[in-house]
């Protein structure tokens, strides 16, 4: 019974995400399902296999993601999600921690990815009055057709607590600090052969942060990151610096306690269940070259929704019906984190002569349906999709790397005679 609803499910979304493109599927594939019930089980279920890889192939997938259970889904890219799925509702507001320069070019983007950096990689090194860290983000999983239009590295900083003296003459944390660190984010072009040496860098971002705040910090490293994913440059890493204004006038000790406020390393910090959300996050924004923006805010669909109101009391004419797609039907909650399932909807119906206007008919279908009124050889108008939207999926990718993209054609906002 659970394969038979897993099918069923499956064809579901095919038909929504197969609408017009009905090549992918061979002819004698179709023969093959429409007789399943002459099948063996083996040879359905081989069936629904290749189907299932064709539907993932779609979503640009190689196979089906079997996330762990230690994955991790940033707090921010779920966020990303719930204003991109806003459909046009502007009372969701961008998230507080989202830099202008990375609201820019999620507007130009139809995927965001998240990388968390490798920490067998990093090296850390406290110098006096600052410190510095170098990581590494593997980014091999970006496909080659994917434009990256820019790129943000997110840093936690913790609230900096001044000192006070007690009754006993010790000192103590006491109420924010007041005053000021300055972080800089420089890429890596290469570490030289001399061991102990400083690495070959340059300044990507910089910025003047406040003691008394507790926040994320983004910084922009577009730069770096397009030349690495474009093959133009080859991807060592990232150095972040933490400059404090002491510098040279504290001792080492004052230096490594202050230095605790920036999280960039798990050795910085003491409470290990807060790690795998306060690690640094490097967000890319791209372009696979289809359809629209992950931000489309679906003007169109709002106004293929006024129109496509009237109301018809014959049940029998073409219309958009009720079709909703339940992700966990077909097993795929295990790797998509939201949305649980989506609206879908699809249009059936009659097209009956004469040609009502509410039923979007093109020319054609006009015509065509006027000689079959003569002629019942020459069938009737179909009834079809004539306006889609997309939708946004947050899920994990086969290498667990969390993405946000922006899939077009996936509802149905309007049916007319075609």
């Amino acid at each position: 019974m659970v394969a038979v609803v897993r099918s069923f499910m499956v064809l579901l979304l095919a038909q929504v995400l197969l609408e017009g493109a009905t090549g992918l599927i061979p002819e004698v594939g179709r023969r093959k399902y429409s007789e399943s019930g002459k099948q063996t089980p083996e040879q359905s279920e081989s069936f629904l296999n290749e189907f299932e890889l064709r539907l993932l192939s779609m979503f640009g997938l190689g196979r089906r993601p079997t996330p762990s259970k230690q994955a991790v889904v940033p707090q921010y890219m779920v966020d990303l999600y719930r204003m991109h799925s806003a459909n046009g509702d502007h009372s969701t507001k961008r998230p507080k921690s989202m830099g202008k320069h990375a609201e820019r070019a999620a507007s130009k983007a139809n995927t965001i990815r998240s990388f968390h950096h490798e920490e067998s990689m990093e090296a850390l090194a406290s110098l006096k009055g600052k410190t510095t860290q170098q990581f590494y983000f593997n980014l091999t999983s970006i496909p080659d057709e994917e434009l990256i239009t820019s790129a943000e590295l997110r840093i936690y900083r913790d609230q900096v607590m001044g000192t006070a003296t007690s009754n006993n003459g010790r000192t103590k944390d006491s109420a924010p600090a007041g005053g000021f660190h300055r972080i800089n984010i420089y890429e890596i072009f290469g570490v030289p052969a001399a061991n102990g040496t400083d690495p070959l860098v340059r300044l990507l971002d910089t910025r003047l942060v406040q003691d008394s705040l507790s926040r994320w910090e983004s910084f922009d490293v577009s730069p770096a990151v397009s030349q690495w994913t474009s093959g133009t440059g080859h991807n060592h890493g990232f150095m972040v610096e933490v400059r404090h204004p002491e510098e040279g006038e504290v001792d080492g000790a004052h230096a490594q306690r202050r230095s605790r406020h920036v999280r960039v390393s798990r050795s910085l910090h003491q409470d290990q269940d807060s790690w795998p959300q306060a690690r640094p996050l490097l967000v890319t924004y791209g372009h696979d070259g289809r359809g629209d923006s992950v931000l489309h805010r679906r003007e169109k669909r709002q106004a293929a929704l006024r129109k496509q109101r009237r109301k018809n009391q014959h049940k029998a004419i073409c219309k958009r019906h009720n079709l909703y797609v339940d992700f966990s039907d077909v097993g795929w909650n295990e790797w998509i984190v939201a949305p649980p399932g989506y609206h879908a909807f699809y249009c059936h119906g009659e097209c009956p002569f004469p040609l009502a206007d509410h039923l979007n008919a093109t020319n054609h279908a006009i015509v065509q349906t006027l000689v079959n009124s003569v002629n019942s050889n020459i069938p009737r108008a179909c009834c079809v999709p004539t306006e889609l939207s997309p939708i946004s999926l947050l899920y994990l990718d086969e290498y667990e790397k969390v993405i946000l993209k922006n899939y077009q054609d996936m509802v149905v906002e309007g049916c007319g005679c075609r």
